[in-house]
């Protein structure tokens, strides 16, 4: 996840209305001023808000909650009015470069403000709170008690070893229940983020809060929305393989009272709080003849290697493509491990302070296979942001938000075997019959979380809408996670529960439908990228570490920014300008016919 100032968000109000004396029939050249204007105030303002956040995030307190609501009160305030000027100049004859950043500066808010004062400042209040909620949140058992008598409280990432490590179904089921419990808290402030969030997308000219989130595709929404459907249908008889053949092992497990014939799998049953990642359960739907050779976790904590180490790791594989080592104040101000004295948002995030080189991450690094691949997934976002930091600062971003989230696990698809070895971290490489173990445990990660990463934003599309109202906001849920992941809760719930927002980016108001693009585009740029570098085997096996020349073709990819539509930027990589989930299945082509003869004579899929 990638932790950056929102361009509308960073001018501020003086800027603004210096910029907005009303004319009649403003002229291509008032265009150009108001957007020059905006560009110079950028640098100052986004320090300013970046270095707010992050305090906020690594030391939540009171004081700090109210110094990020604050600025985030006054940059929401400018952002707002900013958005709403540059309509000003709709139906302009404009030079191209200039049309396109007054659309990126009507696009920039992910959550614009009403006009009232009174309720933008609530809103601030409500979107700071409900995050700091979360960072803190923790579930304190009934009758549970410290070794000096107080009561014993439970952090999410202590549930979240449960559910990676357990495979005793009372004890997932308690960690996921104490988890979803504290949500609830928030459920009201959810409710009224929805009602100011629609009032200012509505001030704006949007539909409602949904409309404004699918118009920042180079598309219209609807566009938008069937794109995603088309894609979805790409990959859903993949996912629906790998579906019944998991639901097959698990019943075998735990046997056909939780995980009947042909129906839903129980949520708390896959290793992730949000089932959105079923890599911990690999050990029990292993392919029989399991041979892959090797357990990245255990050799990882036998080396003992630390946090900074692991982050070592992602830059050198950046620096082997040619890119630039990482300044000296990554390593100086980034956050690694988790204090032991405050609460922080340990959610893996990236951080571009000021449009420069103050790049960071916030992560609290466990030194497992998974937390390898996080990280160059977070070094990706950072990798970008300074590939494009001499970019005017409205094109300073990804070329659409999946962008950014795809880049550093395009990168990751190059943790194989044989970069493995390179590092020293395997001495042998495995031959090609260990491959369906090592696609079957890519797939429980990228395959999986495909209907979660499409089902999110549509329950908040239809709560945006109004089709699934504040009385409905947990069935309505359940009826998209049955219907897209064929998931069911893992103990009855009702309206009293709040589950969507036991995930963090729903608390945090961050939109997902990027992570859904993401996980299509990486494997797009993987096969593109692998192209360039004269790779002839199976994708699957490609690893582009070392390659100066798919480096090379990335970074001039990456050093566009934002400055063009995606489709262009897509292109220059891919030679393609249309997102396409065929890359997804030629990686997991092996697989899917592994997974299809496994599947012979069962039920495809689950009863809804």
């Amino acid at each position: 996840m990638r932790k950056i100032a929102s361009i509308a968000l960073l001018i501020s109000a003086s800027l603004v209305a210096q910029t907005s004396a009303p004319s009649s029939k403003p002229t291509a050249g008032d265009a150009e001023k108001f957007v020059a204007a905006a560009e110079a105030e950028l640098n100052d303002l986004a320090l300013k808000a970046q270095r707010a956040d992050w305090v906020q995030e690594n030391f939540i307190t009171d004081d700090t909650e109210q110094i990020a609501s604050d600025a985030n009160d006054a940059l929401t305030e400018a952002g707002t009015r900013l958005a709403k000027e540059a309509v000003r100049f709709d139906g302009l004859k404009l030079p191209e470069v200039t049309a396109r950043k007054l659309t990126l500066i009507k696009l920039a808010l992910d959550i614009p403000a009403p006009n009232d004062p009174k309720e933008r400042q609530e809103l601030t209040r409500i979107v700071v709170g409900m995050d700091s909620a979360y960072g803190k949140g923790k579930y304190c058992p009934d009758g549970e008690k410290t070794a000096d008598g107080q009561p014993k409280c439970y952090t999410l990432n202590d549930a979240e070893k449960v559910m990676r490590e357990s495979r005793d179904p009372a004890e997932l089921q308690k960690a996921w229940v104490g988890w979803h419990s504290i949500s609830p808290a928030y459920r009201n402030d959810y409710v009224r983020f929805v009602e100011l969030g629609n009032k200012g997308a509505r001030d704006q000219g949007y539909k409602d809060l949904g409309a404004l989130w699918r118009s920042k595709y180079d598309m219209t929404p609807d566009q938008f929305a069937a794109e995603e459907e088309r894609l979805w249908q790409q990959v859903k008889p993949l996912y629906d393989s790998l579906f019944t053949y998991v639901r097959t092992r698990l019943q075998q497990k735990y046997g056909k009272q939780l995980v009947p014939d042909d129906g839903p799998i129980p949520a708390d049953l896959l290793g992730n709080m949000w089932a959105q990642d079923w890599t911990h359960i690999y050990s029990l739907v292993a392919p029989a003849n399991d041979n892959r050779g090797y357990d990245l976790t255990r050799i990882l904590e036998a080396r003992h290697t630390d946090a900074k180490q692991m982050v070592r790791y992602g830059e050198n594989f950046y620096k082997s493509l040619g890119m630039e080592a990482l300044p000296p104040t990554f390593w100086e101000r980034s956050l690694f491990t988790k204090p032991r004295d405050r609460d922080v948002v340990c959610h893996a995030s990236a951080w571009d302070i000021d449009g420069k080189k103050d790049v960071r991450i916030k992560m609290c690094i466990e030194p497992t296979g998974e937390d390898f691949g996080v990280i160059h997934h977070e070094l990706g976002h950072d990798y970008y942001d300074m590939a494009y930091r001499n970019q005017p600062p409205l094109f300073q971003n990804g070329a659409n938000d999946g962008f950014h989230e795809a880049i550093g696990d395009t990168v990751a698809k190059s943790i194989t075997p044989d970069y493995l070895k390179t590092l020293g971290l395997i001495e042998k490489v495995p031959d090609e019959s260990s491959d369906i173990g090592l696609l079957l445990e890519q797939a429980l990660d990228k395959v999986a979380f495909l209907p979660f990463g499409y089902m999110v934003d549509q329950w908040r599309w239809k709560v945006f809408s109004g089709e699934i109202k504040p009385t409905e906001y947990n069935k309505g849920w359940w009826d998209l996670r049955l219907k897209y992941q064929g998931l069911v809760p893992p103990v009855a719930r009702s309206e009293k529960d709040f589950d969507a927002g036991a995930k963090y980016h729903v608390a945090s108001n961050t939109p997902y439908a990027r992570y859904f693009i993401a996980d299509i585009l990486q494997f797009q740029f993987h096969r593109g990228l692998c192209r360039i570098a004269g790779y002839k085997g199976p994708l699957h096996r490609c690893s582009i570490y070392n390659n100066k020349e798919a480096g090379a073709a990335f970074q001039k990819m990456l050093a566009m920014g934002a400055s063009r539509p995606w489709p262009e930027a897509l292109k220059a990589l891919t030679g393609e300008d249309k997102m396409d989930a065929t890359a997804i299945l030629d990686y997991f082509a092996p697989l899917k016919q592994w997974l299809d003869q496994q599947n012979q004579g069962l039920k495809i899929g689950w009863a809804q």
